[in-house]
């Protein structure tokens, strides 16, 4: 037996010796058709052909098939893999590595030795850049740029030089709903097929459902809950009432009046038939008469039997808890809102009364006198004109370097002072028109500064600087500079005269500034501050209103708090105004809206006005009138009847009452600031296109 056992061991061992003796030949044989190719190749152009070569050239063709992928020439094209995603270690036992589109192999190039790496190394002057294909067993040489690309990625760059690190970024997905897609590509197939995570949720109900966890086909029954909607819930008696509710009541039983044969007493005479007859025209309803019948099969069906059993099932179901009356309307316009006759709103402007032209270019701005005589108005001709609103007269005009931005004359009639800013400075400026005695205190004021403290010390940190005009800015009115860190677009007094804000929107943090005149100190009321647009003082009280971009925030100067914070959706704030009252607020946006806030109502606008076709520039109210105006880029001052009620439960009354049109429009700009007379019923308006019209 163990004879048997060596013999077979015997002849498997000889099985595979032969076996790697035939695969040894293969090799062999194919590494010297090899070299045969190669040596014909490098003579063919130059040496003639022997009978040798010959014969060698016809043994190739007849192999054509073997030794078809051995050479390579830089003419043809590289040999492709059509393997697909096969792993090439399955091609490990075989002499070829692929097949080709033609269905033909791939034959396994040669293996080198230490030494043959070595002496082509040596030889060979681009063996640094010489690669062999994994799966085609090919050697390539890199070219100059792969070369350089391979550098390149190593490095953490791009992998050409042409491509440009700083770019723009091209914004591909917005928030807009687009009507084209960006390509016409369909949608892939994975899309409609669900993942694996919704696959297992989806087994995981089935589940549920075979089990009998989730029962599919019962209703939840939702028990009625009754609640008081007055008062609270209280006693165990109250609870019991609230929870068994009073059945509905029962209809009465009949009586002798419903029978088909009643008593002779029952039956009604011709004057009663009459009255039922009226009242049922009047009224629509009316009690059944008794009617004799001989016998129950005499007796008709009863018409309105289905109608009321109707109305009963409804009342039943709407349980009303008290009459239910029908408005009758004649007509859709009782619908509408009853609103006033505008013959009862006013005195309001209606038309153009004077024009002033001087200036030479755009006005920007334009603030009144607190008294009503004069006015002074900003524009980007760099001067700052003072006019008498009776005669139309220029009464007095101060140039500057920069065109005037703002203009704020000083609420408090003692000082005959207009604030003006041109630029990155803040001018104060005395008119001298007027009450000599206002003039005089005036220049008091601004003669001899007052002494250094630490108030100036922090002025000098906050980036403004007060300075005395010069001799030549004196004469001219000039009275005072302050310098500020970026331009100012927006000036706003204190009630009192004293302090007033100044706006710069691209200051950053120091955006809004609180100056005293009084004491030449200026003061930065917030540590960190987004970009302002407006701000002002509350008429009243001490509270300061700050419009950003969105949002308008009221701090209590006292508590130094955050007050309130009113949002209105506007996309972008331009301007700011208060009642005079100070209870309500409204502000003039970009996106040609005006919102309307009650302080104490909400945070959020109450009265949204869409009248203007462009941007809103400017909003004002009337110190002693209902009135509200509002100017814009469409050219157009609207005027509204904004009345509020000293009532708490009624709301503001806004009804816009007047249209203002007579401003040209100039590079897109149309009306930029309106201002109201502080004692009649007129307005200023400021254009693009160099003149101010007073509307009265």
């Amino acid at each position: 037996m163990a004879k048997g056992k060596k013999g077979k061991s015997a002849k498997k061992a000889d099985l595979k010796s032969s076996k790697n003796d035939v695969e040894s030949d293969i090799a062999i044989e194919s590494l010297k058709r090899k070299a045969v190719s190669d040596e014909v190749t490098d003579n063919e152009d130059t040496l003639p052909l022997e009978q040798d070569d010959e014969d060698t050239l016809e043994i190739l063709d007849e192999n054509k098939a073997l030794d078809e992928y051995e050479h390579d020439s830089s003419d043809e094209e590289d040999v492709e893999n059509t393997i697909g995603d096969v792993p090439l270690h399955w091609y490990e036992d075989y002499d070829h590595v692929g097949y080709t589109r033609d269905a033909c192999r791939i034959l396994r190039g040669a293996s080198r030795g230490e030494i043959d790496s070595f002496l082509e190394k040596v030889e060979n002057p681009d063996f640094w850049r010489t690669v062999i294909r994994q799966t085609t067993g090919q050697e390539e040489k890199l070219t100059d740029e792969d070369v350089d690309m391979i550098v390149r990625l190593s490095q953490g760059k791009f992998a050409t030089s042409a491509a440009d690190p700083d770019t723009p970024w091209v914004d591909f997905f917005t928030r807009d709903v687009m009507e084209m897609p960006l390509s016409a590509r369909p949608e892939h197939k994975r899309s409609f097929v669900p993942s694996r995570i919704e696959a297992l949720k989806v087994a995981k109900l089935v589940d549920h459902i075979k089990r009998g966890f989730l029962k599919l086909d019962e209703e939840k029954v939702e028990k009625p809950r009754f609640y008081q909607l007055w008062g609270e819930d209280g006693s165990a008696g109250e609870m019991r009432r609230l929870y068994r509710p009073q059945p509905a009541p029962k209809l009465r039983l009949p009586g002798h009046s419903e029978s088909y044969h009643p008593p002779l007493e029952y039956l009604p005479t011709e004057a009663e038939r009459a009255e039922h007859e009226r009242r049922l025209e009047e009224t629509g309803s009316a009690r059944p008469l008794p009617q004799l019948y001989h016998s129950l099969r005499a007796v008709p069906a009863y018409p309105e039997f289905i109608q009321e059993r109707f109305e009963r099932c409804l009342n039943l179901y709407l349980c009303p808890r008290k009459t239910v009356t029908k408005t009758q309307l004649s007509g859709p316009e009782e619908l509408l809102p009853e609103l006033p006759d505008k013959r009862d709103l006013q005195p309001y402007p209606t038309h153009c009364n004077q024009l002033y032209s001087g200036h030479k270019n755009i006005v920007r701005t334009l603030s009144v006198d607190p008294g009503g005589q004069f006015f002074a108005s900003g524009s980007d001709d760099s001067t700052l004109r003072i006019w008498e609103i009776s005669t139309g007269r220029c009464m007095k005009t101060v140039e500057f370097k920069e065109p005037v931005t703002a203009v704020a004359w000083n609420p408090n009639p003692k000082l005959s002072v207009v604030a003006a800013a041109s630029g990155k400075r803040v001018y104060m400026v005395n008119h001298g028109l007027g009450d000599r005695a206002a003039a005089a205190s005036a220049d008091g004021v601004f003669r001899a500064p007052p002494e250094r403290d630490d108030t100036t010390v922090r002025s000098q940190k906050v980036g403004c600087a007060w300075r005395r005009a010069s001799e030549a800015e004196w004469a001219q009115g000039i009275r005072l500079t302050i310098n500020i860190s970026r331009q100012c677009k927006q000036l706003s007094w204190h009630a009192k005269g004293d302090y007033f804000a100044t706006v710069a929107p691209d200051a950053g943090n120091t955006s809004v500034l609180i100056h005293q005149m009084s004491r030449w100190r200026s003061q930065m009321p917030f540590r960190k501050t987004q970009r302002a647009q407006a701000a002002a003082f509350h008429p009243l009280r001490p509270y300061f209103f700050v419009a950003t971009q969105n949002h308008v925030k009221v701090f209590n100067l006292v508590k130094q708090e955050l007050s309130k914070k009113l949002s209105g959706g506007a996309k972008w704030i331009s301007s700011l105004a208060i009642h005079p009252r100070g209870d309500n607020v409204v502000i003039g946006s970009y996106d040609r809206r005006v919102h309307w806030f009650d302080l104490d109502l909400s945070k959020l606008p109450c009265h949204r006005l869409r009248f203007h076709g462009q941007a809103v520039r400017q909003v004002a109210f009337h110190r002693r009138y209902p009135l509200l105006a509002s100017c814009g880029d469409d050219g157009k001052v609207m005027v509204y009847h904004a009345r509020v009620y000293n009532d708490l439960m009624k709301n503001a009354l806004v009804l816009p009452v007047k249209v203002l049109k007579g401003h040209s429009l100039y590079d897109d700009l149309g009306v930029l600031d309106v201002a109201f007379h502080p004692e009649q019923p007129w307005a200023l308006s400021a254009g693009a296109d160099g003149t101010i019209r007073l509307w009265i």
